[in-house]
């Protein structure tokens, strides 16, 4: 049972993935099978897919269910208390119908009130526990107990292997690229140090190399993650790599220019993630309106108000991020900026939190998500004075939302009668049933998306993964309606 549980969505999507990874090995059924379940967000679901890949590669078949595995890993997400609830009841779940259980991931770093693991300390006949990305020690402990089913040498590639880069588990138009792994940072309400360690960037030339086996497998869409996308290359000093026999820098706007351009024999996307914004991002506004990448931001500002920023410990100058939004909109009209906040910090007074309503209404923020603050054990902001009420904490996140979703409603509003490009998601019939779709500004499972009507004429047609172009003809909450043109 390979399993993703989407964090954007509810607690209780579960999106199967057993269709998406064959059976590996050459004797079939004899081979042992291993249940599979992907927690949290898209860092960690490339993990996932480095375990998948090397267990397929081994020979390990997977499960459809966990009763019928003879070992169930859980990839967890430990970052807020719902993301902790979900990952622990799913390890419960996982022991009761199954009994053999392996748990890596964040969660798996986190230690409980006592100073021992936090996992082992609810559950404590799991099999083992790691942390994120740590694959190997992941294989070390299936080996334990579920030794190798037979010589790697004779096994099968499954049908969803791309050829250098492993198993995917999102759909076949589009894919993760991690660029690097852990933050320099020390935000006072995160983690994520402590659990993923500081920043070590990829090489540049394996970045370039594993997007390119992409593109040539049928990706319409790279969607480029890490936990600080803007400080990538920091920790090597920016040094010079190499590509296709070309000296590249280690370096965000030198990384992004040799994507767009990778990208552009096969009409495919680059979406950034992630990104924080220091002064050197807007060096890369200029490739968007270029349309080498995606005019697409995703930023996670946190919140507006510089002294609530100075008690987050946030990166960057906030004083300065309404003017750099405009200027970025000077420079690409087009552009769409999403981004993440928190609500309810210890210490937020009502005129901090207007103060970011404010800033909300006039930076006109595309796509707007907010957290109402959660206290995160080992985070530093625990120690702030100041902390509100969970109510007014939740009350504050509702006010949020309901600006936040204005603005989205009314920028939405004006695409109507545009004509859009649009990747395709989902085609029932090809497409005569109508379709899901998304445009530049809709990137998978957290923005919105395109509700393609059925078409007039039988001979209008679209498949999962094609670009096609659509006249807007409405809005639907946070969605557009629209059709064939």
């Amino acid at each position: 049972m390979t399993f993703r549980r989407d964090p954007i969505a509810s607690p209780e999507t579960i999106l199967p993935m057993s269709e998406q990874v064959s059976n590996a090995a050459a004797a079939g059924a004899a081979a042992p099978r291993i249940g599979f379940v992907s927690l949290g967000c898209p860092k960690a679901l490339t993990d996932s897919e480095l375990i998948l890949t090397q267990l397929s590669a081994e020979g390990y078949a997977t499960s459809k269910t966990f009763q019928g595995a003879d070992l169930v890993i859980v990839n967890t997400c430990g970052f807020i208390d719902d993301a902790v609830k979900e990952s622990l009841d799913t390890i419960g779940e996982a022991l009761a119908k199954n009994g053999k259980v392996i748990v890596t991931g964040c969660l798996g770093a986190r230690s409980g009130a006592d100073g021992g693991n936090l996992v082992q300390g609810v559950h404590p006949s799991v099999l083992a526990v790691t942390g994120p990305h740590a694959t190997q020690e992941v294989m070390d402990a299936v080996h334990a107990h579920v030794p190798k089913p037979h010589d790697p040498f004779v096994d099968l590639v499954p049908a969803t292997h791309v050829p250098g880069v492993g198993i995917k588990l999102t759909p076949k138009h589009y894919a993760y690229l991690k660029i690097s792994e852990g933050c320099n940072h020390r935000c006072s309400f995160c983690i994520i140090p402590s659990l993923r360690g500081d920043l070590v960037s990829r090489p540049v030339g394996d970045v370039l190399g594993e997007a390119q086996r992409l593109f040539e497998s049928g990706v319409k869409e790279l969607l480029v993650i890490s936990q600080d996308t803007s400080a990538y290359g920091v920790d090597v000093k920016y040094r010079t790599g190499f590509w296709d026999g070309k000296p590249v820098k280690t370096r965000m706007l030198d990384l992004v220019a040799r994507l767009g351009e990778l990208a552009k024999p096969y009409g495919a996307w680059v979406r950034l993630h992630y990104v924080y914004p220091y002064p050197h991002v807007d060096e890369v506004i200029p490739l968007m309106a270029q349309g080498l990448v995606l005019p697409y931001l995703d930023v996670p500002f946190q919140h507006a108000h510089p002294d609530v920023l100075k008690r987050m410990k946030r990166p960057a100058s906030g004083e300065r991020n309404l003017e750099r939004i405009q200027a970025w909109r000077a420079a690409c009209p087009q552009i769409v900026v999403r981004s993440t906040f928190i609500a309810g910090f210890p210490g937020e007074t009502e005129a901090e939190f207007a103060y970011l309503l404010d800033f909300l209404k006039e930076a006109q923020i595309d796509r707007a998500g907010c957290f109402a603050y959660s206290p995160v054990n080992g985070a530093a902001a625990n120690d702030l004075p100041g902390a509100l009420p969970d109510a007014l904490r939740e009350e504050r996140r509702a006010r949020f939302m309901a600006v936040a979703e204005a603005v989205s409603t009314a920028k939405l509003a004006q695409r109507v009668g545009a004509t859009m490009q649009v990747l395709v998601d989902s085609a029932p019939a090809l497409g005569r049933k109508g379709g899901v779709a998304r445009t530049y500004a809709d990137a998978p499972e957290i923005d919105g998306t395109v509700k393609i009507l059925p078409p007039t004429k039988a001979s209008k047609t679209m498949k999962v993964g094609d670009f096609a172009r659509v006249r807007i003809i409405g809005t639907a909450g946070h969605d557009l309606v629209g059709e064939l043109v």
